[in-house]
């Protein structure tokens, strides 16, 4: 439940606060005093559109500040959205379970929300209040007459089963639409597809044609740089070599040879010490010659081995040039393209395949479309009975609501079509279905839209109806009504207090008023009072006590607060009130 609020700098009001209790609470005042203000900074804290006008002139931001029960009327569990938006911000609850929402909106328009002392973002404040708080307003009024909102409702009246049937709805008829996107654009695309098919295969073959080595560029690169100039190479190495390891009796190997044998023979320690460096020196030399010898052998004879080293280098060239910049990214241009050619080519994405994969997705598209038809034609019959019992107790006479579930019917192009009670019905995003709330006037009359036949305050009448039986199976919310009853008066003002005051029983009810005859079915009743300071308006916000209570009924009913016959009649309206909610 919401406990209190506190406002600072928003609109009208310089700073108020005001304190919440269990039951129906209304709140009074004269016009522009600011009671839409309250109502503003409920959409505030649930997370609406900052607008920098309603900061009042002269401050620097307005502040909204509430705080919040989050286990209340006997409830034991918190809510899992709460419980997940706790956890995840790490706000913090005060020790006595209630947790604190402030947002705050700067003159300049930038907007601050902080829950249970953290900073988060607005629309994370939003989730946790929304969840607790309702806030109806005249708009909602307008809401009810737009299709898609009084299937929300009938859904939502139809409960957890037509929830869970919309669900799987939805999941059926989104894969089913991405298979049809897919069909579609396969079907586009077929013959760029098959193109684009060719240039892969040509240029998969003649890689493969080639045959490219990784490093194979750089190895060939450097093998021809040394083969062109292929007799000073040989020349260089077999001079090397004579001179290393030759046979004229001249060679580095012979002549460090003789050294040895000299040092070995010789009688002074310090030659012979120089034995074992000589040595070392001796295998040195000889694997030198021996590689200089493996390095002449391996030269080719004559010049055909550079041709076709450089027939080589051109076919890589060739690649190069058309699928990457060097040869490793040629062969992963094949790779690549190899793997682009199997998706293209993959039996399971041919349009064939496809074809009949959307088929059998329509058919659960369909199955879970008459699932769901068949639960909302069965709550609206439920949903009409119980509407038209509250309507009757609303002063609304022999009216009734009607609640009709039709088919969609598709169109002859309709690509997202299926059938439900053997019509041909649009499977649109919520359904296959067309809501309709009407009115019938009384028993035999012909059901007319509420849009077309429902006044103001009929419509404000069939929404509290709608409120009332929406609410029945849950407890514990918080529900704000803003003027819900515009454009009512006598008889009907009375049985909407009632009503409220019944819904109260469950919820903790907040609303905003005009009239006396809902106001005195309040538990609580605040006013909001305003006074002049030079050209602006500043109003407060007050609990008032039974005495004082009378004096505002008054004053609502014909201006009469300090008459004795004004006071009179509104002590009578109180009292009747009273006894009215004790016996029922």
């Amino acid at each position: 439940m919401l406990e209190e609020i506190s406002i600072t700098g928003l609109g009208v009001i310089e700073e108020a606060q005001a304190r919440f209790h269990p039951g129906f609470t209304v709140l009074t005042g004269e016009t522009g005093a600011g009671k839409t203000m309250i109502v503003t900074s409920l959409h505030l804290l649930s997370g609406a559109r900052a607008d920098a006008s309603r900061v009042r002139t002269g401050a620097a931001k307005a502040i909204v500040e509430g705080r919040f029960r989050l286990a209340d009327n006997g409830a034991t569990q918190r809510d899992p959205v709460v419980a997940e938006i706790l956890d995840s911000t790490g706000a913090e609850l005060d020790d006595d379970d209630t947790v604190i929402a402030v947002r705050s909106v700067s003159a300049d328009g930038r907007s601050r929300a902080h829950l249970g002392g953290r900073s988060v973002p607005v629309g994370v404040m939003g989730q946790l209040t929304t969840a607790v708080l309702a806030i109806h307003g005249q708009n909602d009024q307008l809401r009810l007459l737009r299709p898609e909102h009084q299937r929300a409702a009938l859904d939502t009246f139809a409960g957890s089963k037509a929830v869970a049937a919309l669900d799987s709805y939805r999941k059926a008829r989104s894969a089913w639409v991405e298979l049809l996107d897919e069909l579609d654009v396969r079907r586009a695309n077929h013959r760029e597809l098959a193109q684009e098919a060719d240039r892969l295969r040509f240029g998969i073959d003649e890689i493969a044609a080639v045959d490219p080595v990784p490093g194979e560029d750089e190895e060939l690169t450097a093998t021809i740089r040394r083969l062109s100039d292929l007799e000073s190479i040989r020349g260089a190495a077999d001079q090397a070599h004579h001179l290393v390891a030759g046979d004229s009796g001249s060679s580095v190997i012979e002549g460090l040879g003789t050294v040895r044998t000299l040092l070995e023979t010789a009688a002074d320690d310090t030659l012979r010490d120089l034995v074992p460096r000589v040595a070392e020196a001796l295998t040195v030399i000889t694997d030198v010659g021996a590689e200089l010898t493996a390095f002449t052998s391996s030269l080719p004879a004559d010049a055909e081995e550079l041709d076709k080293l450089l027939a080589r280098q051109a076919e890589l060239k060739t690649l190069v040039r058309k699928y990457a910049p060097d040869v490793d990214g040629v062969i992963d241009w094949r790779r690549t393209a190899e793997a682009r050619l199997a998706e293209i080519e993959d039996p399971r994405a041919s349009i064939e395949e496809l074809e009949v994969a959307a088929a059998a997705a329509r058919d659960r598209v369909q199955t879970a479309a008459e699932k769901l038809h068949t639960l909302r034609a069965k709550a609206a019959k439920s949903m009409s009975d119980k509407v038209s019992r509250e309507l009757k107790g609303l002063a609304m006479g022999d009216s009734a609501l009607a609640v009709a579930v039709n088919p969609d019917p598709a169109s002859p192009d309709d690509r997202l079509a299926v059938t439900v009670g053997g019509t041909s019905v649009h499977a649109g995003a919520d359904g296959a279905d067309k809501v309709e709330f009407a009115l019938v006037a009384h028993p035999g009359a012909t059901p007319l839209p509420i849009a077309k036949s429902a006044s103001g305050g009929e419509l404000s009448r069939v929404m509290l109806a709608l409120e009332v039986v929406l609410a029945a199976p849950t407890s514990g919310s918080v529900m704000v009504f803003d003027e819900v009853d515009a454009g009512v008066g006598g008889r009907a003002a009375v049985e909407i207090g009632k009503r409220l005051s019944r819904l109260a029983r469950a919820h903790q009810v907040i609303v905003v008023t005009h009239l006396p005859q809902v106001a005195a079915f309040a538990d609580n009743h605040l006013v909001i009072g305003k006074s002049k300071k030079g050209a602006l308006v500043t109003s407060s916000v007050r609990t008032l006590d039974r005495d004082e209570r009378v004096a505002e009924l008054a004053r609502m009913l014909a201006g009469l607060g300090e008459s004795d016959t004004g006071r009179a009649h509104a002590e009578e309206l109180l009292a009747t009130a009273e006894a009215e909610r004790a016996a029922d």
